[in-house]
């Protein structure tokens, strides 16, 4: 060890330490995937209320019907036209709605030497006897298994908004048209 001459300037202070890239990617895909999980989440919460004001719709045009002996053979070709259509726009409705919170699974499947990123993962290494290499493979590579739950998750997110969106239009649509032919008649 060499001495430190007191009149030479200071040595700079060492740059502080930044978390490596890895590390970094990995906080940020752990972010991404909670929000999405969130979104997620907040997508079944919303299908699940329009399903409820589907089946509050239908109840009430069915009990103010069913009150009047009505039935739709009671309408212009025009008016049973529009009916049916309604009639179609809310069954549609309860479909996509109902596909908008169907559990989705990731496609393809897990095999050795891949990260785990989803709870199929760990069922298949677990039947395959190999959770424990599949864990220790996670472990060393989590960006690459983070990454994969990331597009997953983001597929799953996209699609319950596409059923949403649908199921809502569908929706409007079915509650605009029953009303519609009863005035048409």
């Amino acid at each position: 060890m060499g001495t430190r001459d007191p009149d030479a300037p200071p040595a700079p202070a060492p740059a502080p330490a930044s978390a490596p890239p890895a590390a970094a990617r990995a906080h940020l895909c752990e972010r991404l995937l909670a929000d999405l999980r969130t979104e997620i989440a907040r997508a079944d919460s919303k299908a699940a209320v329009l399903v409820a004001a589907l089946g509050i719709t239908a109840g009430v045009f069915s009990g103010l019907l069913a009150g009047r002996n009505w039935s739709p053979d009671a309408l212009s070709a025009p008016g049973a036209t529009v009916w049916w259509a309604g009639t179609l726009s809310l069954a549609l409705s309860l479909f996509a709605l109902l596909l908008a919170v169907l559990p989705r699974y990731r496609s393809g499947t897990w095999v050795l030497g891949q990260p785990l990123s989803y709870f199929g993962d760990i069922q298949r290494a677990v039947k395959a006897g190999r959770l424990e290499t599949a864990l220790a493979d996670t472990e060393a590579d989590p960006v690459t298994g983070l990454t994969a739950a990331l597009t997953e998750t983001s597929r799953i997110a996209w699609r319950k908004h596409q059923w949403i969106r649908t199921g809502l239009i569908a929706f409007c649509t079915g509650t605009l048209l029953l009303p519609a032919s009863l005035l048409i008649g």
